[in-house]
């Protein structure tokens, strides 16, 4: 457990020193550190403070201004927190900002890339994934729906891609389902890491629910299946 969890007061304080002149607009904002590191936390290969906070914080980190040291505080504490809340198969609500002033979408494509870039801190996830690339590349595919990177993909490809109606519907059960994709993937690596296996806490996903990866299958068929992380 972490002894000094961060509380909403924090937050608030950390979103607002990551706009602070000190940072030069350098800094992320707060979803996309808390996207980067989810993917940090639950990767297969530690990923150092050293590594991480100079892409959080930028070239203002190097200053000796009081606030940088703050900010660093609180930034450890939040990973600490989403280590602790992925362990406890918790999952992390997402911090999202809305799209627009009129505040009917939010920024789940600003997540989902800073999810996909905090990843790639840890080295190539599909080389380190071995024999189970290919169950890897499934577990992340939302993220790269939520991005526009799949049908990006897809279009250049010249393949047919969903009817925007059907997009939308699988766009926004990937959205409802964040927080269970983000903590499959974490339990992907942590498998990976002990050799054991998943288990899959009801009624997070049922056995007949559409799985949460977006793949359109049933739970049971999909990240649900005995042999799926094996």
């Amino acid at each position: 457990m972490n002894p000094t969890p961060l509380t909403d007061a924090d937050l608030d304080r950390l979103e607002e020193l990551l706009e602070t002149e000190v940072f030069a607009d350098e800094a992320m904002r707060l979803d996309e550190v808390q996207a980067m590191l989810c993917a940090i936390v639950s990767g297969p290969e530690p990923v150092q403070p050293s590594v991480w906070l100079p892409e959080a914080l930028g070239k203002g980190m190097e200053t000796d201004d009081p606030v940088v040291a703050e900010t660093v505080e609180l930034l450890m504490r939040l990973n600490n927190d989403i280590a602790a809340a992925l362990l406890a198969d918790e999952t992390v609500a997402p911090v999202l900002y809305p799209e627009d002033e009129s505040c009917e979408t939010y920024d789940y494509a600003a997540w989902a890339d800073s999810y996909i870039f905090g990843a790639g801190l840890a080295g190539d996830w599909y080389d380190l994934a071995g024999k189970h690339a290919d169950d890897l590349s499934e577990l992340l595919e939302p993220m790269f729906m939520l991005n526009g990177m799949l049908k990006e993909d897809v279009e250049k490809s010249g393949e047919r891609w969903f009817a925007p109606a059907e997009e939308a519907r699988l766009v926004g059960d990937i959205q409802e389902n964040l927080p269970v994709i983000v903590q499959t993937l974490y339990n992907f690596w942590r498998n990976k890491r002990m050799g054991g296996t998943i288990r899959h806490e009801e009624p997070k996903s049922g056995r007949n629910d559409p799985c949460p990866c977006g793949s359109g299958r049933k739970f049971k068929q999909c990240c649900g299946r005995p042999d799926k992380l094996n």
